[in-house]
């Protein structure tokens, strides 16, 4: 079926709080059954998932000391909501996604070094990991005081685990902690995690309503609150972490063609069991990040959800203007920012200053040589010269699409040799020297391929 769901200007929607005070961890063990029978589930009940076919050297100091001032507060129109996750009041409706050995505390910084993120999510965390204390997880959630507010996602199918990974985040600086409920990955679905929830309600009811209440165990007072967040809003007095849920619109595409996607019906019952907020990426789990992102599809769990929690749209974020129209056409309270940031970590300040109406200004070609480079230098702070070289050698493709300079034909300039200088560096000196080399006007060349 094609795409129904109506472009939603949402002008005349309320302005959303953080939810019930309910919490609603009495209702969690029975909502799955209340989705009578859930539409688009198939084997639901065996609990299997569904089987269809002169060197220039450039400045060492930090990104936020080349800006010249703080974010202006948050004007009261549509698109600027300032986004309340249960007791949590985000200073910008717009988030960063946890994506998969991308989002460690060195990337998470620099963002937020460039202004305009409401709150940063770690990579996605293993409970197991977190309370074995392996070094792979400890990594992937360490964080500091100048990464705050902070969400740690968990994945994972059993709810005592996940309820301990939960307590684990709150025990470590969480002012947010989200369930995965999205991700299309083998390696999280086989494990019960991940996207495979939405094939098997009663695991993820059961996952709720654990983790709601151990939450609850280990509220916070004022004084943590205070220390979690940025400021920027007075802190709650008390009360527990609020939980999230990040998901997908169904596991198969037919069933979101065919008008039979689960997602809606989802969002509602999180709702009942306390969840606070809900991510919502707009493709199926078949999907996995092909195609376009079907604003249809959140625009529908926004109407389902009532404005009784935020609903966060996210997929295909790579500009403001794409911000914008998600905001436009789907009603959502707020975006999440993912692989479009990889590129740009400066694209949530852009898109910032694009919903206040101000130009949103590209950095210049030192400042994004200067982000590259002040990267590399948190990670090798942050772990050892080791890591950080096998990040900057992974990573620089992702950084050097933003580099590419137009020329007189219409094409964009090859930056393929700063790319594989950095690709093939072995030791930091060798990254600085490329860095300071293309800051030079030295390894460019040629037209990009397939420019």
């Amino acid at each position: 079926m094609s795409e129904t769901g109506k472009q939603q200007d949402g002008e005349t929607r309320k302005q959303r709080g953080g939810g019930s005070e309910k919490t609603g961890h009495g209702r969690a063990m029975v909502w799955a059954a209340s989705l009578h029978p859930i539409r688009g589930f198939g084997s639901l009940s065996l609990g299997v998932p569904p089987v269809r076919p002169a060197p220039v050297s450039l400045p060492r100091f930090p990104i936020s000391r080349c800006l010249a001032a703080a974010l202006p507060p948050v004007p009261s129109t549509v698109f600027l909501r300032a986004l309340q996750i249960g007791p949590v009041r985000l200073s910008t409706n717009l988030l960063l996604a946890p994506i998969a050995g991308y989002c460690d505390l060195a990337f998470r910084m620099v963002c937020r070094e460039w202004g305009g993120v409401g709150l940063a999510c770690t990579d996605l965390l293993s409970p197991q990991g977190l309370l074995r204390g392996t070094a792979t997880s400890l990594d992937l959630a360490k964080t500091n005081a100048s990464d705050r507010p902070v969400g740690m996602q968990l994945y994972g199918g059993d709810p005592e685990v996940m309820a301990q990974g939960a307590r684990w985040a709150v025990e470590h600086g969480a002012a947010v902690v989200d369930i995965n409920m999205g991700c299309p990955v083998d390696k999280v679905t086989k494990k019960d995690g991940g996207s495979k929830l939405l094939t098997d309600l009663p695991r993820a009811a059961a996952i709720v309503e654990r983790v709601t209440r151990e939450l609850e165990k280990c509220a916070l007072d004022g004084a943590e609150w205070s220390r979690r967040l940025d400021g920027t809003a007075p802190p709650p007095t008390g009360g527990p972490v609020p939980l999230t849920c990040k998901i997908r619109l169904c596991w198969h595409t037919a069933d979101y063609e065919s008008g039979r996607a689960c997602s809606p019906d989802l969002a509602r019952a999180l709702a009942d069991a306390g969840v606070r907020a809900v991510t919502v990426h707009g493709r199926t789990t078949q999907d996995k990040f092909a195609g376009s992102v079907r604003l249809g599809g959140i625009a529908r769990v926004v109407e389902a959800a009532g404005g009784r929690i935020p609903v966060i749209g996210n997929g295909d974020v790579r500009a403001p203007k794409d911000a914008e129209r998600m905001l436009r056409a789907t009603g959502c309270d707020g975006v999440m920012i993912g692989r479009g940031a990889l590129a740009a970590p400066w694209l949530f300040r852009q898109t910032w200053d694009h919903l206040n109406g101000r130009p949103a200004i590209e950095p210049t070609e030192a400042e994004k040589l200067a982000t590259i480079r002040r990267f590399f230098d948190l990670m090798r702070t942050q772990r050892d010269d080791r890591y950080a070289m096998y990040q900057i050698n992974r990573r620089i493709s992702w950084f050097a699409r933003s580099m590419q300079r137009p020329l007189v034909n219409g094409k964009l300039e090859s930056v393929r040799p700063f790319k594989e200088a950095v690709r093939t560096a072995r030791t930091a000196n060798e990254v600085y020297s490329a860095l300071d080399r293309f800051a030079a006007g030295e390894l460019r060349g040629g037209v990009e391929a397939g420019a």
